[in-house]
């Protein structure tokens, strides 16, 4: 189990912001564009993934749910893709070659990849976009890696791409052709909304969070901007969603942890698999909707995890990039229980929400009220304003002076209800 070093006094750790100047590897590059000299799409090799079927899908989610298992979002199919057996070469210029495979899953609401073998040489370059990508900004996203994503657990998994049909381009210098590491094994089809959606959608509407939700971008966010910028929507496998947050130690170096619930399923088999989604906010107050999945972090490495207080902390592959402006979240290891409570939250992998709990909170077993039970949780009896959902596991709940003392474990409060969450609490972690 983890235990966070005690500091003189309380063992607060207090905000603080990334201090490494370096450009987040993964990030969307803003210049693409499709090469006018390669072949048409049309000559490209596809691959086509089976029909989904959406009523099972829900209908195993409710068991998955009865399970107390992490939300699911997309369903896998398990490949073997190399640019050896599938997809389509052919020279891009006198330098660089250029090899294209096109993914298609209709009626997805989104795709991503997970590729098991993931080595790049110098100036290759792996971009997967829609196939009828509308230029460099097109708000479904472009997403470019390079060898500076490789890690030395080799693998890669991919951010969402919305849309049912994408394209994996792979550029490499003529003299590294054979110089270069690259499996798809898994393939995601979004069932689900994660981020908005365009164009035609599956039918299924009912996954918008509820409206009593409170967009962090509203005046009720103003006290609280440096928590909130600690909050990140995160996927693992591919499939599942949660919620997280970065949070500092004792050493104050900007080590980029990150914390989380243990029923979200990170573990050192899949926490490469993990991809956190910053700043993904609406824009505008009471919208619920329109913000950007275009800044991210992927891959990492577990370090510690606990069913008892349902926390799991990892460490991400890589430094965060200061242009998004991520804060890690100070603690509070205290055994009281605040006196009121924020939580900060991405319900449903929707744009992030802020709830407020302006009474004492008490200290309980998970899902008990008598206090103080086993000590390893604190019980909220009922949210003042905003609520939490399904996907706000693992978000982090905030005392009366700003710091953690928690991460959502469960509960049943929704959106016209006065009932309570449970949250792992810190101090026992």
């Amino acid at each position: 189990m983890f235990v966070f070093r005690n500091l003189k006094g309380s063992g607060i750790v207090f905000l603080g912001l990334a201090m490494i100047l370096l450009v987040m590897a993964g990030s969307a590059l803003a210049d693409f564009q499709p090469h006018s000299n390669a072949q048409p799409l049309s000559l490209v090799r596809s691959f086509a993934t089976a029909p989904m079927d959406f009523a099972s899908a829900r209908a195993e989610d409710r068991d998955r749910d009865e399970m107390g298992l992490a939300p699911r979002f997309a369903l896998t199919e398990s490949v073997r893709i190399t640019p050896d057996t599938d997809g389509t070469w052919e020279d891009l210029d006198a330098r660089f070659d250029l090899w294209r495979l096109r993914v298609t899953s209709p009626g997805a609401l989104s795709l991503n990849l997970g590729f098991s073998a993931y080595r790049l040489p110098k100036g290759g370059r792996l971009t997967i976009y829609p196939a009828d990508i509308d230029g460099p900004a097109d708000s479904r996203g472009v997403r470019t890696f390079t060898n500076r994503d490789n890690e030395a657990h080799g693998e890669l998994w991919t951010p969402v791409v919305l849309g049912d049909d994408i394209v994996v381009e792979l550029v490499v210098p003529r003299e590294s052709r054979h110089d270069f590491e690259l499996e798809l094994t898994s393939i995601n089809a979004g069932y689900r909304f994660f981020g908005e959606t365009t164009g035609e959608t599956t039918g299924e509407t009912g996954d918008k969070s509820g409206s009593c939700n409170v967009d962090t971008i509203c005046p009720e966010g103003d006290g609280w901007r440096r928590e909130i910028a600690t909050v990140g929507v995160i996927s693992t496998g591919g499939s599942t969603y949660c919620s997280g947050f970065m949070i500092n130690n004792t050493a104050r170096d900007s080590r980029p942890l990150f914390m989380t619930a243990n029923h979200c399923g990170i573990g050192s088999s899949n926490a490469a698999s993990l991809v956190v989604y910053w700043n993904f906010e609406s824009p505008t107050c009471g919208q619920q909707g329109g913000g950007a999945l275009n800044q991210f972090m992927t891959g990492s490495t577990h370090l510690a995890s606990s069913s008892t207080s349902d926390f799991t902390l990892v460490e991400m592959d890589d430094p965060v990039d200061l242009a998004h402006e991520i804060s890690f979240a100070g603690w509070n290891k205290t055994i009281a229980d605040p006196t009121s409570a924020v939580a900060i939250h991405h319900p449903n992998t929707d744009e992030k929400s802020i709830s407020f709990e302006n009474d004492p909170l008490t200290t309980t077993s998970y899902y008990g009220t008598p206090s103080p039970g086993d000590g390893t949780h604190i019980r909220v009896a009922d949210w003042d304003l905003g609520t939490t959902e399904g996907g706000s596991s693992g978000s982090p709940l905030f005392d009366q002076d700003h710091h953690v003392v928690g991460q959502l474990h469960g509960g049943d409060a929704a959106c016209g209800n006065d009932s309570p969450d449970w949250y792992g609490r810190l101090s026992y972690s």
